[in-house]
Parts: structure tokens; C-alpha cells; sequence
């Protein structure tokens, strides 16, 4: 049977696993809804199926409606990309009893690890410190309150099925728990569709370091250096840079081996991320284990040269990782930039409609990922990233001096975007000294205030 693919998801993240596929050889299918006809995926795959209409939940959340495509297609795999399905367990059950690939790890590796209360005590099991925090999920204001006054405040009040930014409360009083308690679960329930919660020490302005990993199904697990994701708004990441300026040798050597603990854990497969916050002193916590490919993915495969995402397929159609640890050399400095569609002189509000002129910046080093094009309508329904701009250079310096020149020569006419904030935040002194932690864009956006 020829490999044929479909990919559940939309955007840049459907046109790099497009692309993935056709240099493998592999056959695409893509899937949207009708207000993504016009989207760059569709025209780019084999073929394409629209899915339902424009809300997520009647078309990249309807999984009825995917798996069909899948196999009327005659797809014998999905790919999820990041968002949308691809940390739901159900939907990957779903798959296996259809005797479909799904490019990811087992349905069981994700039930353990997409609940964060479980995933701590995992990682706890394998001897790898975790934040001070709740045994298990916190079923009620009071008993939140006997834990959070055992921890000591501040405390954050996480979703145990969360993720990107969303189902997190830093509460700092009694007073302000009984407060977020009810409104992080509603805020839960609403993004996750699971309102259970648990507690954790919340440490004051950590980096926020993660690990990117690879397993196969022979039990090879590798890690490929670390990335610094601690330039973050709410919660969610803006920009992205690996290696660290922060990490050294030892600690990196340290992060890397947890992470292929937590891995091996579960019996791990495919790509995942393991989450660390790492305070002043250079103390590590795991917090979390993304179990899809991450949005900066492209910032780690720059600096190694390894394509995650044909590692991804390679695994899926059982296949040895193409790399042992011994192979990874970290060579120069990435950064990447998430463009999005919102506007930072109006608290970053979205900013769908017509992209009337697009220049595109390129050149030695640079990367777009996207998939937008002139005369693309955005649409108001979906995240608002439109690309992200990947820059490498032999140093971090001449990568930061690279990723400015990018970004000037960037040009997105129509709608606003946050191109021009930043390239502010490239010629802010601390970020160039690479002296930041995840308290960076509050701070940077009170001292720009009314410049």
C-alpha cells in the first residue's frame, strides 16, 4: 500500500508537513473548512477535502469528520501538527482502532502526560525535581486553600489538560485564590473541555527552557539541545532562541538526560517536548511534556540540521531515528519570531482582513514559515499567527544583527501585525545581552509606554 498522509490542521503548520511529505515521497492529503478554501495548504497537497464550516469545533475539531477524510482518501496516517487534535487522546484511540498511523506518540502516552497533575507524578517517579505543588487534582476552593497556604504564596492554579498560555492563574493571597479558583476552571472547561485543575509553587520570573526529543519504536530516545522560550506575553511564547544564552554545558547535559527519563518513562514515540522552568540560581523544575511537534521547532532544526518533521514520518511508518545522540552537534544560533496578526498598540488585539501587498524577507540564513500570500483574506476564526521568520548565524550577535535586517525587509500591507514591535524588542539592550526571563514583554511594554 502506497503512504499517503493526511494532515489535520491548517495554516503554516500543514504547509511544512506538505512539504515534508512530497520531499519523502509521501502521497498528502488536506483537509479545511470552508473558510480556508482559499488557504495555501489546500492548493499545495495532493488533494483536499473540506471538513465543515468555518468554527473549529464543526471542522479541525470534528473528528468524525477528519477520520472519514482520512478514509475515504485512503490515508494510512494523520498527522496533527500542534493545536486543534493533536494532544487528545480520544481522538488518537480513535485512529489506532481504525488501524490508522497517527504520527505522534500512543493514545496512552498522551492520556498520561496531557494531564499535568499525572505528568508530575511521572516525572517525580524518575527521580527529576518538579515545583512544590498539589498531590493529584484540587477539587474545591477549600482544599485549595489548605495547599496553597502549605506551599506559601504566590501559587498558580494550573488546567491539568492546558496548554498554550490558556487555564493559568498566579494568585498571591487567600483572598485572590477564592477569586480565580471557579473562574481558571470555567476558563478550563472552556478551552480544554476538562475543568479539573491542580496547584503549584508559582516561582517568580524563571526562564522557560524546554527540551526537544525523538523516539522510535526500537526504544532510541535523543535530545536535541535545548530552546529558550521565556520571551512570552500571557503566558505564550513570542520568540524563540536556541541554544540558551542562559544554559551552560552542565545544565544542558543535565535538562537533556531529564527529558529522555520522563520519555522512556511512558515508552515514548515520535517527537515531544519536555517543559522546564529554571530559576535565577540554575535550579530546574520539570513543569510539563508537549507531546507534538512544537511551534518553534524550526530554531532546533537549524542549529542541528536535522528535519524534525521527516524524523516524524520516518518514525510513524517504523523506521530507526536517522540520528544517535552521539550525531547531535549544536552548530551557531537561531531565533525565531512569531508574526501574528494583532495589533501592539491596542493590547495586541486580533487583526484579521485583506492582505493587500506581501514582500517576503530572504537570504543566507533566513527561514519563512507561512502560509499566507498576497491578497490572502486572514480569517477571524483561528490563531492569529501568519508566519513565523527563523534566522541562523554562527553567533547569537550576528543572528540577533540578522534577524533585524529580516524583519525590516518584511512587509505585510492590510492588516496590522507585530513586525514592527519586534524589531524593537531586537535592539532592546537586555535582549541583546540575552538578561531576560519569562517577565520580559511586561516589563518592555511599561518601559516603552507612551514612546
Amino acid at each position: 500500500m502506497q503512504n499517503k498522509v493526511l494532515i489535520a490542521n491548517r495554516g503554516e503548520i500543514a504547509v511544512r508537513i506538505i512539504r515534508a511529505c512530497k520531499e519523502l515521497g509521501i502521497g498528502c492529503v488536506a483537509v479545511y473548512s470552508k473558510a480556508d478554501k482559499d488557504s495555501l495548504h489546500v492548493k499545495l497537497a495532493d488533494t483536499a477535502i473540506c471538513i465543515g464550516e468555518a468554527k473549529s469545533s464543526e471542522s479541525y475539531l470534528n473528528m468524525n469528520n477528519i477520520i472519514s477524510a482520512a478514509i475515504a482518501s485512503g490515508c494510512n496516517a494523520i498527522h496533527p501538527g500542534y493545536g486543534f487534535l493533536s494532544e487528545n487522546e480520544k481522538f488518537v484511540d480513535i485512529i489506532e482502532k481504525c488501524k490508522i498511523k497517527f504520527i505522534g506518540p500512543s493514545s496512552d502516552a498522551i492520556s498520561k502526560l496531557g494531564n499535568k497533575a499525572v505528568a508530575r507524578q511521572i516525572a517525580k517517579s524518575a527521580n527529576i525535581p518538579v515545583v512544590m505543588g498539589s498531590d493529584g487534582v484540587v477539587e474545591t476552593v477549600e482544599d485549595g486553600i489548605k495547599i496553597a497556604n502549605q506551599i506559601g504564596y504566590p501559587i498558580l492554579i494550573k488546567a491539568v489538560s492546558g496548554g498554550g498560555g490558556k487555564g493559568i492563574s498566579v494568585v498571591r493571597s487567600e483572598a485572590e485564590f477564592v477569586k480565580l479558583f471557579e473562574t481558571t476552571c470555567l476558563e478550563a472547561q472552556a478551552n480544554f473541555g476538562d475543568k479539573t485543575v491542580y496547584i503549584e509553587r508559582y516561582i517568580e520570573n524563571p526562564r522557560h527552557i524546554e527540551i526537544q526529543i525523538m523516539a522510535d519504536h526500537f526504544g532510541n530516545v535523543i535530545y536535541l539541545g535545548e530552546r529558550d522560550c521565556s520571551v512570552q506575553r500571557r503566558n505564550q511564547k513570542m520568540i524563540e532562541e536556541a541554544p540558551s544564552p542562559f544554559v551552560n554545558d552542565t545544565l544542558r547535559k543535565r535538562l537533556g538526560e531529564d527529558a529522555v527519563r520522563v520519555a522512556k518513562a511512558v515508552k515514548y514515540e515520535n517527537a515531544g517536548t519536555v517543559e522546564f522552568i529554571v530559576d535565577k540560581e540554575g535550579n530546574h523544575f520539570f513543569i510539563e511534556m508537549n507531546t507534538r511537534v512544537q511551534v518553534e521547532h524550526p530554531v532546533t532544526e537549524m542549529i542541528t540540521g536535522i528535519d524534525i518533521v521527516k524524523e516524524q514520518l520516518r518514525i510513524a511508518y517504523n523506521n530507526e531515528l536517522s540520528v544517535k545522540q552521539e550525531d547531535v552537534v549544536i552548530n551557531g544560533h537561531a531565533i525565531e519570531c512569531r508574526i501574528n496578526a494583532e495589533d501592539p498598540n491596542n493590547n495586541f488585539r486580533p487583526s484579521p482582513g485583506l492582505i493587500k501587498n506581501l514582500v517576503l524577507p530572504g537570504g543566507f540564513g533566513v527561514r519563512v514559515d507561512t502560509h499566507i500570500y498576497n491578497n490572502y483574506q486572514v480569517p477571524p476564526y483561528y490563531d492569529s499567527m501568519l508566519a513565523k521568520l527563523i534566522v541562523h548565524a554562527p553567533t547569537r550577535k550576528e543572528a540577533i544583527r540578522k534577524m533585524r535586517v529580516a524583519l525590516e525587509q518584511f512587509m505585510i500591507d492590510g492588516i496590522k501585525n507585530n513586525i514592527e514591535f519586534q524589531y524593537l524588542i531586537m535592539h532592546n539592550t537586555d535582549f541583546v545581552r540575552g538578561v531576560y526571563d519569562t517577565s520580559f514583554i511586561r516589563e518592555f511594554l511599561e518601559a516603552t509606554k507612551g514612546d
